[in-house]
C-alpha cells in the first residue's frame, strides 16, 4: 500500500471514529434530556462515551476538533459573563483563600487516604490526589514517580464523576438551575463567526505563551472583550450551546479510550473513594465560604471544584452562573498546582535502593 493510500485510510478511520464518538455523545445527551436531568447534553454525553470506551468502542476526538471545542466553550463562557462580575470581584479574595485551603486539604487528606486505605505507593497516591493539571501530573509520573496507568484512571474517574455529580446535585442541593439568557435575543450569527475567529486566534497566541488551558481561556478573554466593548450582546443560541455541550461530553468521555476494563476495575474503587472524599472537602469549604460572601452556593462550588475548566465552565453555563468567577478560580487553581505538583513529587518520590 502506498503512503498516500495509507494516509487516506488513516484519515478515514479518524473520521469514522470521530463521528461515532459524537453520535454516542448526542444519543446519551438525548436520553438524559428525555429523563429531564440537569445539564443533560453534557452529562449524558460524557457518561455514554465513557461507558462505550470501556466496552471497547473506538472513540476519539482529533486534536483540531478538541481545540475547536475549547474555543467554543470559551466563547460561550465569555458570552455568559454577567456585567455585575466586576462589582463582585471585591468578594473574590475570600473564595480565593478558600481555594488555597481546599487544595492543601485535598492533596494532603486524599493522598494519605489513598495510600493507607488502598496501599498505593506514595507517588501514585499523591499524584492521583491532585485536583487537575493532568498533563503536568502525567509528565511527572512518566519521569518515574508512581504508577502512570493507575494515576490516569483515578484522575479521569474524578473528572467524569464531577461532570455527573454536579448536575445531579442541582436536584438535591441549593446549586441552582439554568436561567441564563432567558428572554434575551440571540447573538447574531455573523457576530458569533467573527468573535469565534478572534477567539481561535487569541487561543493560539495563549498556547505560544504557555498559558494553562490556552484555547479555552484565550477564547473566553476575546469573547469577554468583545462583549464589554459592545461588539455583541444577548444570549448564545440554545441550539449552538447544545452542540457545544455534546462536543464537551464527547471530549470528557473519550479520555477513557485505551483503558481496559481490567485496569479500570483495579483502580476504580480508589478512584471513586478518592473523588468522593475530594467532593466532601470541596463541599465543606464552599459552604464555609458561602457564609462569608453574597453569591450562590452552586457558583462557589463550581469555582472551587476540582474539575477541568472546560467541564466546569460548561456546567456553569448550563446552570446559569457567572462564568468569569468560575474561570478566575480555575486559573488560580492551575497556577497553584503548577507550583505544588513538582514540590510534592520531590517529597513523595520513593528513594532508589543503593546497589550492593
Amino acid at each position: 500500500m502506498s503512503a498516500a493510500a495509507a494516509s487516506a485510510l488513516s484519515k478515514a478511520v479518524i473520521a469514522r471514529r470521530t463521528l461515532l464518538t459524537l453520535f454516542i455523545s448526542a444519543a446519551g445527551g438525548g436520553v438524559a434530556q428525555i429523563l429531564s436531568l440537569p445539564a443533560p447534553w453534557l452529562m449524558g454525553g460524557a457518561v455514554a462515551v465513557a461507558v462505550s470506551a470501556l466496552l471497547g468502542a473506538k472513540v476519539m476526538l482529533p486534536n483540531w476538533l478538541r481545540d475547536t471545542t475549547f474555543v467554543f466553550t470559551g466563547l460561550s463562557m465569555g458570552a455568559g459573563v454577567s456585567r455585575d462580575s466586576l462589582a463582585l470581584m471585591a468578594q473574590w479574595p475570600v473564595t480565593l483563600l478558600a481555594l488555597v485551603l481546599e487544595l492543601v486539604l485535598i492533596i494532603g487528606v486524599t493522598g494519605y487516604f489513598l495510600r493507607k486505605a488502598f496501599r498505593l505507593d506514595r507517588g501514585t497516591a499523591y499524584l492521583s490526589s491532585f485536583p487537575g493539571h493532568l498533563s503536568f501530573v502525567m509528565s511527572i509520573a512518566a519521569a518515574g514517580v508512581g504508577d502512570s496507568r493507575q494515576i490516569v484512571i483515578i484522575q479521569v474517574i474524578r473528572l467524569l464523576l464531577l461532570t455527573v455529580c454536579v448536575p445531579l446535585g442541582a436536584i438535591f442541593l441549593p446549586i441552582g438551575h439554568y436561567a441564563g439568557g432567558v428572554g434575551l435575543p440571540w447573538i447574531a450569527p455573523e457576530a458569533i463567526v467573527l468573535v469565534a475567529i478572534a477567539c481561535g486566534f487569541t487561543g493560539f497566541v495563549f498556547t505560544r505563551l504557555r498559558v494553562p488551558a490556552a484555547y479555552a481561556l484565550g477564547a473566553m478573554a476575546a469573547s469577554m472583550a468583545a462583549k464589554f466593548s459592545g461588539f455583541f450582546d444577548g444570549a448564545m443560541p440554545p441550539p449552538l450551546l447544545t452542540v457545544v455541550f455534546i462536543f464537551v461530553g464527547a471530549l470528557i468521555g473519550s479520555r477513557f479510550s485505551g483503558i481496559t476494563r481490567a485496569e479500570f476495575r483495579r483502580a476504580a474503587i480508589g478512584g471513586f473513594a478518592g473523588t468522593l472524599l475530594t467532593v466532601a472537602i470541596v463541599t465543606a469549604v464552599a459552604f464555609g465560604a458561602s457564609l462569608l460572601v453574597d453569591m450562590p452556593f452552586g457558583q462557589i462550588w463550581l469555582g472551587l471544584s476540582p474539575g477541568a475548566l472546560e467541564g466546569m465552565g460548561s456546567l456553569g453555563i448550563a446552570l446559569g452562573f457567572d462564568t468569569a468567577f468560575i474561570a478566575a478560580h480555575h486559573v488560580m487553581r492551575l497556577l497553584l498546582l503548577t507550583i505544588a505538583i513538582p514540590v510534592v513529587a520531590m517529597l513523595v518520590r520513593e528513594p532508589v535502593a543503593e546497589p550492593t
